[in-house]
């Protein structure tokens, strides 16, 4: 069992068969989780922000798009609106910019990853979840080298490996998890 730390907030990257694991973890996370959780799932810039209004409708924990400017509230979760990177401020507000892709995504989870790392320090939770590239390892070293928790889907379940699998050669995290019980550990450690 992982010592209890006063954690602030949790980070999710996802990329390809990221809406069905995210879907897992929101299914078992407690009604009343109660830290922001901030996601990246790369999506197509001209698609519709489907992802919130599908994951609030599992009843868990309200999901909604950051907002610039706006302030992660405990027990919401925020994700990045399609075509914009979404970085975290030392004032731990969201800002959203349509700067140059990052590893071919925009938005890029290693640019959300890295920027929360420089706001909570080692009050964050990182967290990989499936993907076909290698976004978000960089950012995942950082929060590990800050003193964040760090959790990466196991790459031999995930829709794709590529990104769980990247993560884990660029850094010693944590806990390496199914995806099944990823929830389940935050909502006993919080």
């Amino acid at each position: 069992m992982i010592k209890r730390k006063n954690f602030q907030a949790v980070a999710i990257g996802s990329s390809a068969g990221g809406l069905n694991a995210l879907k897992t973890v929101f299914t078992e996370l407690d009604k009343k989780f109660p830290l922001p959780i901030i996601i990246v799932q790369h999506i197509s810039a001209d698609t519709d922000s489907y992802l919130p209004s599908l994951l609030d409708n599992l009843k868990k924990i309200k999901v909604k798009e950051a907002d610039e400017k706006e302030t992660p509230q405990k027990g919401i979760a925020y994700i990045a609106p399609p075509n914009y990177h979404l970085l975290i401020e030392s004032d731990r507000s969201f800002t959203l910019t349509v700067g140059e892709r990052v590893n071919y995504a925009r938005p890029s989870i290693d640019v959300l990853f890295e920027t929360a790392a420089e706001a909570y320090s080692d009050g964050l939770i990182g967290i990989i979840l499936t993907g076909a590239n290698n976004d978000g390892s960089r950012g995942l070293k950082k929060i590990r080298e800050m003193g964040g928790l760090t959790i990466v889907q196991d790459p031999e379940e995930a829709e794709a490996e590529a990104m769980p699998a990247s993560a884990l050669e660029a850094t010693n995290v944590d806990h390496v998890m199914k995806l099944k019980n990823i929830a389940k550990f935050l909502n006993s450690i919080i």
